[in-house]
């Protein structure tokens, strides 16, 4: 009897332990943490993270450490995250070029030069429209007159951009593609200088995030006449959305989200996950991202696989549309 009292209890511990979800190892983290930014120093990303890793190294009461790593147009520092030892120590910031990379790879049929499957997904941080603009004296009023005269005069009203497939040669081309028109796309080597180029009048138009176009708005130096997400941005309330004005295919954003290894043990991404859900309500984190413009977007789980996996099919669909462009 002793003996089947003690079996049965042996069992049950059993059972009880595999029902215990993995704890972290003891302490993580208990070392200093880096978070690869796979950008220049000084670009949108670091906007977000450099806030969010400040108030992570609140949280954890550890270093945080933020590497910036650019190329490839975010190639290159995203596959140095998925190779980095998957021990929880390095999260990796990514944003809409881990969608269209794979996307414009696949359509030049060449080696992926990055999958998204070599990152695992943990949080969206933030998801910013674009607004698309003019210089203040462009004979566009709205969007509407806009897309009316590139119609009536297809390829020739010009809009520069950070490059092809970029945030923003994609919006630029779902716009198009919804409107029924077809613009001239001039690319640049960043962002900056397509701004440049339309305060210079070199090209009629471009886009950036609220953040960046507000204070060009309001300068009057430029016009806004549209913005690419679902709704409209506390920072430009004025500007209508796309969907608003029956554009039903059009939605794109300039998101940030963190990422870990896949190989990292589910513990140490649960303890990154929990703490971004955490740091979501910190409150200097959120003054930073308010002064800069910025609204927090947290999403973890189900809800931040299902907003990438919407996001790759609509960039996909766009970079399959424009095709390729060497």
């Amino acid at each position: 009897m002793t003996s089947a009292i003690t079996r049965r209890a042996a069992l049950g511990l059993a059972l009880a332990g595999a029902a215990t979800p993995a704890l972290a190892q003891p302490g993580f983290p208990n070392r200093a943490v880096s978070i690869i930014i796979p950008f220049p120093p000084g670009g949108a990303t670091d906007l977000i993270a450099r806030p969010y890793g400040a108030a992570l190294q609140r949280h954890w009461n550890q270093s945080v450490v933020l590497q910036n790593r650019g190329g490839a147009g975010g190639a290159l520092g995203m596959n140095a995250g998925a190779m980095a030892r998957p021990d929880g120590y390095t999260g990796v910031i990514a944003h809409v070029s881990y969608s269209s990379i794979p996307a414009a790879d696949a359509l030049f049929q060449r080696p992926a030069s990055f999958e998204r499957a070599s990152l695992a997904p943990i949080a969206l941080l933030t998801a910013d429209p674009l607004i698309i603009v003019v210089k203040a004296d462009a004979p566009w009023r709205n969007f509407q007159e806009f897309a009316e005269d590139a119609r009536r005069r297809p390829g020739q009203i010009a809009y520069g951009s950070s490059g092809p497939y970029s945030a923003v040669h994609l919006p630029f081309e779902m716009l198009a593609h919804a409107g029924g028109f077809r613009l001239n796309h001039v690319p640049y080597s960043g962002g900056g200088p397509a701004i440049t180029a339309v305060l210079g009048g070199h090209v009629a138009a471009t886009a950036s995030t609220a953040a960046v176009m507000a204070p060009q708005i309001r300068s009057g130096a430029m016009r806004a006449l549209v913005n690419t997400g679902a709704r409209r941005v506390a920072l430009l309330p004025d500007v209508p959305t796309a969907l608003e004005l029956g554009l039903a295919e059009v939605e794109f954003y300039l998101w940030v989200g963190i990422f870990g290894q896949p190989a990292t043990p589910a513990a140490e991404r649960e303890t990154w996950r929990q703490a971004t859900a955490a740091v979501a309500k910190d409150p200097e984190m959120l003054r930073q991202l308010e002064a800069a413009g910025l609204e927090l977007d947290h999403r973890d789980g189900k809800a931040f696989q299902d907003f990438l996996d919407a996001d790759f099919k609509r960039v996909e669909a766009a970079v399959n549309r424009i095709g390729r462009v060497e």
